[in-house]
C-alpha cells in the first residue's frame, strides 16, 4: 500500500466522551504523523463538537485539523469504502460499507478497549474470517509490546503554552487537582476529605455530569462555568468543557488528577503525574478485574509500599467509600507516588504507539 493510503475510522458515541475522544485522537495522529488520507464517521456531531470546538454540527461532512468528518446516519453515501476501516470498539459498520468493502480488498480491523489484563496479549491481532468472506482483525490496544500499545503521548502544537488563559493559579502551597469522574463515585467524600484536610486544594472541574453532585455538596441548585467555590481549605473552580488540548494541559499542569474510561486515563499515564483512575462500571465487577490487573502491570517496578497506598485509593474512589485516612494516607507519599508514575510513564514511552503499529500492521497484510 502507498503511502497515501485512505483510512476511514466509524465511531458511535457512547458514553460521551470515551469513544469520540480516542477515535478523535487516532485519527489526527494518522494524519499528521503518518500522512494518511482519514475520514472520520461520527453518529453524533453534537457530542464531537465538544471534542472538536471548530465542527458544524449543521453539516454532514467538513474537514477538521486535516480530517475529514463525515455525520455517519442512515442516509449517508457509504458506496466508496476506503483501503483499510476501523471499527472502533464494535461499533458494526453500515450494512452498505460491508457490501461496498466486499468488491475491494479492504482491511477491517476491529479497535477494541484498553486493558492490561494478561489474555490481551493472546488474542490481539487475530484474524476472524467472516461470513461475507471479508476478514476482521480484532486489535488490542495494551501496556506490552505484544499489544497494539497506546495512543501517542505527544501533545498537538496548538496546547495552550499560557496556562492562564485557560485556569487561574492557586497559591503555591495549594495543591492542584483535577477532577473528571463517573457521577456514582464517592465525590461527596473526596471534596468533603480535602475540604476537612490540613493541606490547602485547588480543585479544577471541567464542566460535565459531575457538576449536580458538586453543587449539591455546597447547598447549590445549580453551578456555572467560572464560578468559585470556597470552603475552609478547599478551592473548587469551575472550568468550561475541554478540547483535548486543552485538557492535556489541565492535566499537566495539576499534581494529582482524578480521570475516568480510556481517554483521559491514557493522557493522565502520559502527563506523569499522581493519578486516580475509575474505570466504566461493569455489573459483573470486571471493571475491578481491570483496575487490578493495570495497577499491577503499571506499577510492576515500584515498592510494595508504595504501590499498597495507591491500591487502597483507588479501591476506596472506585467502591465508592472514600475515608479520611486514605486520603491523608494517599498524599503523605505523594512524592513516591511521583517518582513511580514518572518511572512508568517513561518507560511505556520507549514503547511503539497506537498509531504506528497500526499502519505497520495493516500495511504487512
Amino acid at each position: 500500500m502507498s503511502a497515501k493510503q485512505g483510512w476511514d475510522i466509524f465511531c458511535k458515541v457512547v458514553d460521551n466522551f470515551g469513544d469520540i475522544g480516542v477515535s478523535w485522537r487516532l485519527a489526527r495522529q494518522l494524519r499528521q504523523t503518518h500522512n494518511l488520507t482519514v475520514k472520520l464517521w461520527v453518529d453524533d456531531l453534537q457530542v464531537a463538537q465538544r471534542m472538536m470546538p471548530a465542527i458544524d454540527i449543521n453539516k454532514s461532512s467538513q474537514v477538521v485539523d486535516e480530517v475529514t468528518v463525515y455525520h455517519w446516519h442512515a442516509h449517508a453515501d457509504f458506496s466508496q469504502p476506503a483501503d483499510v476501516v476501523i471499527e472502533s470498539f464494535a461499533c458494526e459498520l453500515p450494512v452498505p460499507y460491508l457490501a461496498a468493502m466486499q468488491a475491494q480488498s479492504t482491511t477491517w480491523i476491529n479497535l477494541e478497549y484498553l486493558s492490561a489484563e494478561p489474555w490481551v496479549a493472546d488474542f490481539h491481532a487475530k484474524a476472524s474470517p467472516q461470513n461475507n468472506g471479508l476478514i476482521r482483525y480484532f486489535y488490542f490496544p495494551g501496556f506490552t509490546e505484544n499489544t497494539g500499545g497506546l495512543l501517542s503521548f505527544g501533545m498537538h502544537s496548538n496546547v495552550l503554552s499560557n496556562t492562564k488563559q485557560l485556569f487561574s493559579k492557586p497559591p503555591k502551597s495549594a495543591f492542584k487537582i483535577s477532577l473528571f469522574c463517573y457521577p456514582h463515585a464517592p465525590i461527596h467524600d473526596l471534596l468533603r476529605v480535602m475540604e476537612k484536610g490540613s493541606t490547602p486544594i485547588h480543585c479544577y472541574v471541567p464542566a460535565t455530569s459531575i457538576l449536580p453532585q458538586v453543587a449539591s455538596y455546597f447547598a447549590l441548585p445549580n453551578l456555572v462555568v467560572g464560578q468559585t467555590l470556597q470552603s475552609a481549605n478547599l478551592t473548587v473552580e469551575v472550568l468550561p468543557f475541554l478540547s483535548q488540548d486543552n485538557y492535556d494541559a489541565l492535566l499537566a499542569h495539576c499534581d494529582i488528577n482524578f480521570v475516568r474510561g480510556e481517554d483521559s486515563w491514557i493522557r493522565a499515564i502520559w502527563a506523569s503525574k499522581p493519578f486516580i483512575w475509575q474505570p466504566y462500571f461493569q455489573e459483573d465487577h470486571t471493571h475491578m478485574q481491570k483496575l487490578n490487573a493495570f495497577i499491577k502491570q503499571f506499577y510492576a517496578n515500584a515498592p510494595t509500599d508504595i504501590v499498597s497506598v495507591i491500591q487502597t485509593m483507588h479501591e476506596s474512589w472506585v467502591c465508592n467509600a472514600l475515608s479520611p485516612q486514605v486520603w491523608q494516607g494517599y498524599l503523605a507519599e505523594l512524592e513516591g507516588i511521583k517518582s513511580v508514575t514518572q518511572d512508568a510513564s517513561q518507560a511505556l514511552q520507549q514503547q511503539s504507539d497506537l498509531a504506528s503499529k497500526l499502519v505497520i500492521f495493516c500495511n504487512n497484510l
